[in-house]
């Protein structure tokens, strides 16, 4: 059995980030039964970013997982022996959330050597990087994955990216203070977009379980 692991570092279980990795999901599980598909809400564990420790970095104990003890520890575990990844976030303040930052932090500093300065996870894998955000092609201010994404790319592989833009921010705007913003031209994008930004992440499922099973 393969296994595929999403991680949603969006603090909404049913909205535009969790739409997006339940469709990559509806994908990916729709190629083999042979492939188990497992999302993990970050929003929902109890846990730190890196803590300094340096467990990972011991002589003669040296480990490419994360050694600190919390809720993080079995996911990490989990994503050490998988054979594919996909994380997702919302776009704030053009970063990904603090949640899926401190994630990375824990995820990738065990793969860094303080020797040579090479980047080694358990097993080279298929990575998606997933964003949502309120911009649109053409103006926006987002840094994505930032310099997580070099870490990402050096030690798993080079990632696939899909973003959505221009998501709606809430159901009914009339209910918030959010005047800058026309609801109209936000359905009308929402309207012409939203449908091909959900087909786009259920094919990248196909395409991920298709490339794990080839492998």
């Amino acid at each position: 059995m393969k296994k595929i692991m999403i991680i949603d570092g969006g603090p909404r279980k049913n909205f535009n980030t969790a739409s997006m990795l339940q469709k990559f999901a509806d994908g990916a599980s729709s190629v083999s039964s042979q492939i188990e598909v497992k999302t993990v809400r970050l929003y929902g564990l109890d846990y730190k970013g890196c803590m300094s420790c340096m467990a990972c970095k011991i002589k003669g104990k040296a480990s490419n997982v994360c050694k600190f003890k919390d809720m993080l520890t079995p996911v990490l575990e989990e994503i050490a022996q998988s054979d594919g990844l996909v994380l997702g976030s919302p776009i704030y303040f053009g970063d990904v959330t603090g949640q899926m930052r401190t994630f990375l932090e824990r995820l990738a500093f065990p793969w860094l050597s303080y020797n040579d300065y090479s980047m080694t996870a358990p097993k080279r894998m298929p990575v998606l990087l997933v964003e949502t955000m309120n911009g649109s092609p053409e103006r926006n201010n987002s840094q994505g994955y930032g310099s997580m994404e070099y870490c990402i790319k050096a030690a798993l592989g080079d990632p696939e990216h899909l973003i959505a833009y221009n998501t709606y921010q809430v159901k009914n705007y009339n209910n918030f203070e959010l005047a800058g913003f026309s609801e109209e031209d936000k359905r009308k994008y929402r309207d012409e977009h939203w449908e091909q930004d959900l087909q786009q992440a259920y094919d990248a499922g196909k395409r991920m379980a298709e490339t794990i099973l080839a492998q």
